[in-house]
């Protein structure tokens, strides 16, 4: 199954252009980990302030070299880059496909610009279109309302609450419309 899903997620391009033409995204493979560790480790603060992100920031090199080789296969992860320089990460994950999860995250230097949101709705759009995605899902830690804005401006609604967090859904297929009845 998992070899299904990553020969799947593997049709999705390894670069991705973004509706703003300085920020793009492109595959990370274990190659990035050096430069993806240190980007972690000085957004400590910024990522860990809700509690999240807190393992993430605490690996190894090796550690996230092992987890940019993706070897269960069932994510998609991206560099987001300012001209070039990785400033953050957008994922997608294979939660049950056609059903599909987002996760992402970005410097403290590169927030407020709308560029966390160019990278979400990139791989938002080709996730619909290359694999067919029908619905995406995020979950947005309590408190972290700069995300909460981030997913409303991109249509998503909150579907459920958590203890910790709140899930929001995107519906990706246009509803069926009805026809007119006519009498």
């Amino acid at each position: 199954m998992a070899d299904m899903v990553r020969s799947y997620l593997d049709a999705l391009p390894k670069t991705l252009p973004t509706p703003m033409p300085e920020v793009s995204l492109r595959l990370l493979t274990p190659a990035d980990s050096a430069d993806y560790r240190a980007l972690l480790h000085a957004n400590r603060a910024h990522l860990t302030r809700h509690g999240d992100f807190t393992d993430q920031v605490e690996a190894s090199t090796a550690k996230i070299e092992k987890a940019l080789a993706h070897p269960e296969g069932r994510e998609r992860a991206y560099g987001i880059r300012l001209h070039d320089t990785l400033v953050g990460q957008v994922s997608v994950i294979a939660v049950a496909p056609p059903r599909y999860s987002l996760g992402y995250w970005l410097a403290r230097t590169a927030t407020g610009q709308g560029r966390a949101s160019a990278a979400c709705a990139a791989l938002i759009a080709s996730s619909s279109t290359v694999l067919g995605a029908t619905d995406m899902f995020a979950g947005v830690t309590h408190g972290n309302d700069p995300s909460v804005a981030l997913l409303r401006r991109l249509g998503f609604v909150p579907v459920a609450e958590f203890a910790t967090y709140t899930r929001f859904h995107l519906a990706l297929t246009p509803p069926t419309r009805r026809r007119p009845h006519v009498f």
